[in-house]
């Protein structure tokens, strides 16, 4: 445990061993979707994609996660060989190149069985097993680690008037029974990370008083990832354009790791690296 309270926790990610705890763990986020509400059709192209990979690692990024299907509120899901497609080469080209985890941003087991196949050694799965039967015995069968996030509903309709009489201790509780459920189907406690799914299915007040309350996730004992990055939150509060939503974004993760977040999922890997040192030097002082 860290001198502020924070459980300390050692992830292994394929090869990979991930001290979390100490220093913030940075996981860049790579869309390779023609739609994705930040970054959408910016690296679409393969090329493009597998460059931008390697920036978010040369900019010091410690895992890289990579989705082939937005989750942007409305969106529509695309078919599960479109999303093969798109991150299988880019997966296969960048476990080549890099020398960190990549994980797989998906809600399907075939397509996570592909991307490790591949070479991705996480999933990061925002239906938390809930939304593919298959996706819970396929990470169990694989012993590798995988984010359950919360979400009330699906993208395309979270954030149809989402209501909670208590939003911290209902996304507790939610979690508290995916960690359950994903532990009776066979996969190791300490392969198991949570996400309270900071814009999927929540109104502003909600994210704001999760990125607050955050270090109440702790007692659920495993790893915690939080992703405020450029979420429309921030624009409501500080207003429109990319400038603000980045300002933002910094604020958010800072408040979140000095909160207890263990790994922070973000675009902007640089600045949030610079804010990280910062945080974590007077989360360690």
């Amino acid at each position: 445990m860290n001198m502020n309270g924070q459980t300390v926790f050692e992830l292994q990610c394929g090869p990979y061993l991930l001290p979390l705890g100490p220093r913030t763990i940075i996981m860049g986020i790579l869309n390779v979707t023609p739609d994705s509400f930040s970054d959408g059709g910016l690296y679409f192209d393969k090329e493009d994609a597998v460059a931008q990979g390697e920036a978010l690692a040369g900019a010091g990024a410690d895992i890289i996660d990579v989705g082939g299907e937005s989750s942007r509120p409305f969106s529509e899901p695309v078919p599960a060989e479109e999303e093969i497609r798109r991150v299988v080469p880019v997966i296969e080209e960048l476990a080549r190149r890099l020398s960190i985890p990549i994980s797989i941003d998906t809600t399907r087991a075939q397509v996570a069985a592909q991307a490790l196949e591949a070479g991705a050694v996480m999933v990061n799965d925002i239906g938390a097993l809930r939304l593919d039967p298959a996706m819970a015995a396929l990470i169990a069968d694989a012993d590798v680690p995988v984010v359950l996030m919360h979400m009330k509903g699906t993208p395309k309709t979270m954030q149809m008037n989402p209501q909670y009489k208590d939003v911290v201790g209902e996304v507790k509780s939610f979690l508290a029974d995916v960690i359950h459920r994903a532990e009776d189907s066979g996969i190791d406690r300490s392969k198991i990370i949570v996400d309270p799914g900071i814009g999927f299915g929540k109104t502003v007040s909600h994210n704001l008083r999760l990125i607050k309350d955050l270090s109440a996730l702790q007692p659920l004992g495993v790893p915690i990832v939080i992703g405020p990055s450029r979420k429309s939150f921030i624009s409501k509060l500080l207003g429109a354009g990319d400038e603000r939503r980045e300002v933002g974004t910094q604020a958010a993760v800072a408040v979140a790791a000095l909160n207890g977040a263990h790994i922070v999922r973000v675009h902007n890997v640089e600045r949030t690296r610079e804010t990280l040192k910062l945080v974590d030097a007077i989360k360690n002082s």
